[in-house]
Formats: C-alpha cells, sequence, structure tokens
C-alpha cells in the first residue's frame, strides 16, 4: 500500500487539528491450549502468556506511535471466551480465580483494558456458562481492568430470553458491587456479537480466529466533523461523497499502522474497525456531526436519516479502501462518552426511546447510558430483549451497555471521568413488561436464519 505526498500532508493535518488517532490496538490471544481441570493451573498459564504478549504490544505500540507521529490511544488485550476455558473446572471459584489472573495480566503488562470474560448463550447454557454468568458481579466489581460480555443472541438461533431475563438480575448485582455501577459499565450484552471486535468492552478472540491476532480500532469522529463543517451548503448525496472520501483515508492511514504493528509483533494482521468512537473531548463529538448536517440537536425529526446516511457512508468508504474492515465497524451513539449526546440528553431532545430508534440503523446498539437505580431486572431484561431483537431481525451486531446507577433518579448525573465520561440518568416508561420478561423461553430466529 503506497501512500502520496499529498495524503501525508492531509493525514498530519487530522492529527494536529482533528483529534485522528487510532483509537484502539487490540491483540486478540488464544488460550484454548491452556484449558486444565485445575483452575488455579489455568490462571497461572493464561497469566504468563498474557503478561509477555501484553508488555510487548504495549512497547511496540509506543514504538511506532513516537515514530509515525501516530497517536495509539489504547493498547488491549482479548482472549478466547473464558466460559469456554473453564468447562474443565468444577467449582463457583474458578471463574474468579481466573478472573483475578486476567486482571493481573493486564496491570503487569501495563495494557488498558483486557476482555474476554464471557460467553456465548444465544441458543443456551452450558454449566461453565452458567458460572460464568453467576461470576460477574464480582469477578467485574472487584478487578479493573477485566472487561465482560454475553452474546445472548443471534439471526440464526433467535434470543436467549432466559439469560436475558437472568442478566437482569446479575446487572442489579453488578451496580452494587462496585463504586458508581462502574462494573456495568465494563460489560456489554450482544446480539451478532463479532470475533474481532478491538473495541471494549466486547472485545473477544473467537473461535474462527489465529493464535493470535491484532485489530486496530480507528475511529475519526473530529476529522469527519471537520469535513461536514466545510460543506455547510451542499446537498446530501455530495455530503456522503465527501464523508466516503474523507473515511478512506483515514482508514487507510489505520492500516498501514496495524499492519505494521502486526509485523513488529510477528502476528497475523485481523481486522481494521472503521467504527466512529467519540470522545469526551470537544470536537471529537458523533452527536456534533449529526447536528453538522443541520439538526437544531441530536434527537430532533431526521436524527435517524442523518444516522443512517453517516453510516452508510463509513462503511462504503472503509469497505472500498480496505479489504479487512471488520469488527462492528459501524457508529456508535454512547451517551455518556459523547459531550453533544449528554448535552441532548440533560436538554430534552434524546430521549431512551429516540435512542432505541437510532439504533435500527447503527450497528453498535444502545451505549453507555444510565437509567434510576431503582429501574426492575425485568424492565433492565426488556431493555435488552428490545435492542437485541433489533440486531437479530437487521442481521447485524447491535449491543447493550446501561448502567443502573445506584441511589440516583432521572435527571440526576452519574460521574464516571475519564474515558467514560457523564452519564445523564434517563427516565425510563412506567409502565412493565415483566410478564413479558417472565414467559422466557427463546425468541424464535426469523425466517431470514434459513439461508442454506
Amino acid at each position: 500500500m503506497e501512500f502520496g505526498l499529498e495524503e501525508v500532508f492531509e493525514t498530519a493535518g487530522m492529527i494536529l487539528f482533528e483529534n485522528f488517532d487510532i483509537r484502539a490496538v487490540t491483540l486478540g490471544v488464544n488460550l484454548k491450549d491452556l484449558m486444565d481441570r485445575d483452575a488455579a493451573r489455568l490462571a497461572g498459564d493464561s497469566q504468563a502468556r498474557l503478561i509477555d504478549l501484553g508488555a510487548r504490544l504495549v512497547g511496540e505500540a509506543q514504538g511506532l506511535s513516537d515514530q509515525l507521529g501516530v497517536p495509539i490511544i489504547n493498547k488491549r488485550l482479548s482472549i478466547t471466551p473464558a466460559a469456554w476455558l473453564l468447562e474443565p473446572c468444577a467449582g463457583d471459584e474458578a471463574p474468579l480465580t481466573l478472573a483475578r489472573a486476567l486482571d493481573t495480566a493486564a496491570a503487569e503488562a501495563e495494557v488498558d483494558f483486557i476482555g474476554g470474560f464471557g460467553a456465548l448463550v444465544q441458543k443456551g447454557a452450558t454449566q461453565a456458562d452458567q458460572r460464568l454468568m453467576e461470576s460477574l458481579p464480582r469477578a467485574l466489581g472487584k478487578t479493573q481492568r477485566l472487561c465482560g460480555f454475553l452474546n445472548l443472541a443471534s439471526t440464526q438461533a433467535g434470543l436467549n430470553l432466559d439469560a436475558t431475563a437472568r442478566l437482569g438480575h446479575i446487572l442489579k448485582e453488578m451496580a452494587a458491587a462496585a463504586d458508581k455501577g462502574i462494573a456495568c459499565a465494563k460489560f456489554v450484552a450482544f446480539a451478532n456479537a463479532p470475533e474481532d471486535n478491538p473495541f471494549m468492552a466486547g472485545a473477544f478472540h473467537g473461535g474462527g480466529e489465529p493464535d493470535a491476532a491484532l485489530n486496530v480500532g480507528i475511529s475519526g469522529p473530529g476529522v469527519v466533523r471537520a469535513v461536514v463543517d466545510k460543506h455547510p451548503d451542499c446537498d446530501l448525496t455530495m455530503l456522503s461523497e465527501v464523508i466516503r472520501r474523507t473515511v478512506f483515508k483515514i482508514t487507510r492511514a489505520g492500516e498501514l499502522v496495524g499492519r505494521e504493528l502486526a509485523r513488529r509483533l510477528g502476528v497475523e494482521f485481523g481486522v481494521v474497525d472503521i467504527s466512529l468512537a467519540p470522545t469526551t473531548a470537544m470536537g471529537d463529538s458523533v452527536g456534533r456531526i449529526l447536528e453538522g448536517m443541520g439538526l437544531e440537536r441530536v434527537g430532533a425529526p431526521g436524527t435517524t436519516a442523518a444516522l443512517a446516511l453517516l453510516i452508510d457512508a463509513v462503511k462504503k468508504g472503509g469497505a472500498m479502501a480496505s479489504g479487512r474492515v471488520g469488527g462492528l465497524s459501524g457508529t456508535f451513539i454512547p451517551v455518556s462518552e459523547d459531550e453533544a449526546m449528554i448535552q441532548a440528553v440533560e436538554l430534552g431532545a434524546l430521549s431512551l426511546e429516540k435512542l432505541e430508534a437510532m439504533t435500527a440503523v447503527c450497528s453498535v446498539g444502545l451505549d453507555m447510558f444510565a437509567v434510576p437505580g431503582d429501574t426492575s431486572a425485568a424492565t433492565l431484561a426488556a431493555i435488552i430483549a428490545d435492542e437485541l431483537s433489533i440486531g437479530v431481525a437487521s442481521d447485524k451486531t447491535t449491543g447493550v451497555r446501561v448502567i443502573p446507577a445506584p441511589g440516583l433518579r432521572a435527571g440526576d448525573s452519574l460521574e464516571f471521568g475519564g474515558l467514560l465520561g457523564r452519564a445523564p440518568v434517563m427516565a425510563v416508561g412506567r409502565f412493565s413488561g415483566e410478564k413479558f420478561i417472565a414467559r422466557g423461553g427463546r425468541l424464535p430466529a426469523p425466517i431470514k436464519a434459513l439461508r442454506n
């Protein structure tokens, strides 16, 4: 892949003035060969491997960043789904033994997060899956860098409502297990979870992956916002075109960095994830992109259409630039991590119902939003079921990261600080879906699942 001088100058400008960076490099690591009936041995062997690989990742990423002048913000590890590793292990303490080892490995290697403490239960749950699910409050509440996930649904299998209903209770326990419900911020419920996602909290190293693979998340909402601001009067057809061209450029830059880092580590290059991931920094907002298209505020009529245009342009630009686009490759719309989204909720422009409608065209889902602490387990499960059913029906990835804010009510604010930002507590409808959730069972897969 060759780069011209003009592209080099454009990339430099994006870094200096438009918040362009490599948001995350995530090294996925296979641990299946370390499976053992002795949970302590599994934990110790996993810890040793991850410390070695993680330390190398951090060192090489920093060296490459310094050499190229491209900021690499987060260095992360992801592992084989932990429930698979725990299949031979008996006892309820086995997941916690592994969780502590993974967290220790991340700290000693100085990676930001480690993902993969989760299970795929879209069709049913093994005993190991169930033990891991029940361990989540303690595992995520008592660790600092460990992230977890559950894949509760897929287009092929439908939605596991039994596991979803149980998760509602587990989330309540998770919220109480650590300060400000931070454990819930490190967990995501998925439909159609990708096996090569570099973004937390849902990253894991899937069964179809090699022993190790480097996946890159490029982000870049500040760059896209800048190009939208430069075209205030063009029609939507032309606006889509200029966004596609911009995403093409940042994808090429991201793949260049990812391939070189993978080469230095001696591992396979996986995917470049072209998701636009906002931060709380001014100018690094997906919401401001939508408002730059002409919306008074995110949540105003036209928001879903504007988001549909944005995500379509992002996908087309990325696909044109690289044959290794993967992961989520959508547009994140987290409430707590995007200053425009926070402001829209506080002004009353954006409700939970409108946020859900936006996810119908956005492949990331309901992300980092807070609800009152007294929200019932059944209502939490129903919110998750609503969102995941969109993913099942649309044959795309959707996820939910919800924080029942301990002791807070609608209109209050939950302060996380740093990357996780500030979450205004959103109102939840007062009518109940408890009897629906209590039915249990599995929502059948849509007819489009019968494609063989």
